[in-house]
């Protein structure tokens, strides 16, 4: 294990388009999870907005400093907020460098004050840690402090990254943290940036690979009425692909009838279908997320886009294996090293996919044990902390 001693005295500003316990989105909970725990090396503060939805940024918290969970918070009012009609009218790929930057002030969160604060302020930090590539503070920061910048783009092959004003981003910072080998692969092979020192770090996870007695499956299942289940967790979006999920799911169940659930845990940004075999719990807690988790019996996940995937690896952390969409390569690549899940293209691969599962005990066995093995081995927090110490005192 690390020891949490503070011998450099590096200040590290972390720099996030939305920050707080409420905020459970992937690169916004990877920020706060790293700023957490790097506070026992250095002193850490994370500069943010006062926004929480990140469909319009209307500001939601105090404007000013804070504390979240020990960790010093300075949050900065939101100048304009997205009016999510006229932004989805803007082109995906603006014609030009001008245009670029009116979308990505359109994109946001924009907050220049935000900006103007680490410009006249960069003095005062020795390391600012830039989380997602894609938002404003990000496109419009990085460039102001790019001896002192550490990036975690969380990026995959989308449309935006492909702007002209993004190849700055990538090829400025001192440092960057990978959260996957695909996604290393995938930025050097487009931005041709493979001399700036990086690592491919990941996330730790936090349910440990041997689970522990408190975690109560059963106790789940009786809570909510259910059998055997398939897990969907996060945001139930169409840029999570969700609306594929259900129309497969549902076919699946037609063609295959049992008392199979699909149980859904995450906020409803749209319909879920009114089927009987869909259970939409919305947010859980803590307690009911691992529970549910390791009642189980595969965790789907639909997404093409992701950069990581921690509920993933969460899922193999409690041995219930995965079924990913193979489009997208990040989570393949989970698949493939860990000898944990299965990858699909389509919904007969899908079918075939549960239906080999479902039905192989032994094999189910073998991949439940690979899982926690997988988490182990790569994704302890004392090894990814290391990492991305390594990273921060090479600055």
């Amino acid at each position: 294990m690390y020891e949490a001693v503070m011998y450099m005295k590096k200040k590290v500003a972390f720099v996030v388009q939305r920050y707080g316990v409420e905020v459970n989105g992937g690169a916004e909970l990877l920020a706060r999870l790293f700023a957490e725990r790097l506070g026992a090396f250095y002193p850490v503060e994370v500069l943010t907005t006062c926004a929480l939805d990140y469909t319009t940024w209307n500001n939601h918290y105090p404007e000013g400093p804070c504390e979240v969970n020990g960790v010093p918070v300075r949050r900065f009012k939101v100048g304009k907020f997205r009016d999510i009609k006229s932004f989805s009218k803007l082109p995906v790929v603006p014609a030009d460098l001008q245009s670029e930057l009116e979308w990505v002030d359109e994109q946001g969160p924009y907050c220049p004050e935000l900006i103007d604060f680490i410009t006249g302020e960069k003095n005062n930090y020795d390391v600012f840690v830039f989380v997602t590539y894609l938002y404003y503070l990000t496109a419009k920061g990085i460039g102001a402090v790019c001896d002192k910048a550490v990036l975690i783009p969380t990026a995959h092959d989308e449309p935006m990254i492909h702007l002209n004003l993004y190849k700055a981003v990538f090829t400025c910072p001192r440092a960057i943290v990978y959260c996957s080998v695909e996604e290393r692969d995938f930025c050097e092979e487009v931005f041709q940036n493979r001399d700036i020192p990086n690592d491919v770090v990941g996330v730790g996870v936090d349910v440990p690979a041997d689970a522990p007695a408190d975690i109560d499956p059963a106790g789940f299942r009786e809570k909510y009425g259910l059998g055997d289940y398939l897990l969907y967790t996060g945001r139930i979006d169409y840029g999570k692909n969700c609306p594929e999920m259900f129309e497969y799911f549902m076919e699946y169940k037609t063609r295959n009838p049992s008392g199979l659930k699909l149980v859904l845990m995450g906020q409803e940004v749209i319909e879920v279908p009114g089927h009987p075999d869909i259970i939409s719990l919305g947010f859980v807690s803590d307690e009911d997320r691992v529970n549910g988790m390791a009642g189980a019996k595969l965790l789907v996940l639909p997404s093409v886009y992701e950069s990581l995937s921690m509920v993933v690896l969460e899922s193999m952390a409690v041995g219930v294996p995965v079924v990913v969409n193979g489009r997208c390569q990040v989570v393949k690549g989970h698949c493939l090293r860990s000898n944990a899940g299965l990858f699909y293209d389509g919904f007969f691969e899908f079918e075939g996919c549960l239906k080999y599962l479902l039905s192989n005990e032994s094999v189910y066995k073998i991949m439940s044990q690979n899982a926690k093995k997988y988490v182990y081995d790569n994704y302890r927090w004392d090894v990814i902390i290391g990492k991305f110490k390594d990273l921060i005192d090479k600055i």
